[in-house]
């Protein structure tokens, strides 16, 4: 008996800011769970290398979309890939993004209209672009990665929790949407996260203490799982659960004494 083309279908994953941290986790966990992938981020030469170790550890087709995702020609070239309907994607995970080391009167507007573009716009179009698709088939998968920081008005001066606030809500609203037709769509909130997020932001995480910090295959396990669940917000581990419910609650007086909540993960 013919096996229909349905049924030997192996999942197409999407994953933007592929090469380190969260990013490289997510390409890796969903790798193992048979999944071919379609990596994306700035840096060619980077990617390259990241693709063919992942084809060759874990036997998967791996294609690679080099792209700056803060331009609306990058946006474009991957809105392109989600759309085609011929070669599907049954997950994307946005998790491209910047945070900016200095504060907002001391940046160039351009500099902050790159961090909306990244961590707002791209997130939005790349959306819109794998949604239309998805609901359609009845099926498929959206992560986009946000950050326990876009709970509180934290790190003063910096619109990165603003940023962080709009992907959390935005993934919320369009979820209770997509999942009447099939489509989970989830915010993943992380606290610190050990990638290269910090270092490339040119901020000083030194003094952070151990305990707050977490493992990006520990926060890609958690979010996988809240996804299967069906959750519109996850929040990995109880301690960041906490973090997360004080800071939207904390009267703003507290709340501005409260140690700045850093990104949570690998952008490009």
């Amino acid at each position: 008996m013919a096996v229909s083309r349905e049924v030997a279908h192996m999942p197409t994953a999407l994953v933007t800011g592929a090469t380190a941290g969260i990013g490289a986790a997510f390409a890796r966990r969903l790798a193992l769970a048979r999944y071919d992938l379609v990596l994306v981020a700035r840096g060619a030469d980077r990617l390259s290398d990241t693709a063919a170790e992942l084809a060759d550890r874990w036997t998967v087709a791996v294609e690679t979309i080099p792209a700056d995702l803060s331009t609306a020609e990058g946006c474009a070239a991957v809105e392109a890939r989600l759309a085609d309907a011929d070669r599907p994607v049954d997950m994307l995970v946005n998790n491209a993004g910047i945070s900016l080391h200095r504060p907002f009167p001391r940046n160039t507007a351009d500099d902050e209209e790159r961090l909306l573009r990244l961590n707002v716009v791209a997130v939005m179009r790349l959306t819109h672009a794998a949604l239309g698709v998805m609901t359609q088939r009845g099926r498929g998968a959206i992560v986009n990665v946000s950050s326990v920081a876009g709970f509180g008005s934290v790190m003063p001066g910096s619109t990165y929790p603003a940023s962080k606030a709009w992907v959390t809500n935005f993934s919320d609203s369009v979820g209770q949407l997509a999942r009447r037709h099939g489509v989970k769509v989830m915010a993943l909130c992380p606290g610190f996260t050990h990638s290269e997020f910090h270092d490339n932001a040119g901020i000083d995480m030194g003094e952070m203490p151990a305990f707050l910090w977490l493992d990006a295959d520990q926060v890609v396990a958690a979010g996988l799982r809240d996804l299967r669940r069906g959750k519109l917000v996850s929040v990995p581990t109880v301690r960041y659960k906490v973090a997360s419910a004080a800071l939207a609650h904390l009267p703003r007086a507290v709340l501005h004494r409260v140690p700045s909540m850093g990104g949570s993960r690998t952008r490009e």
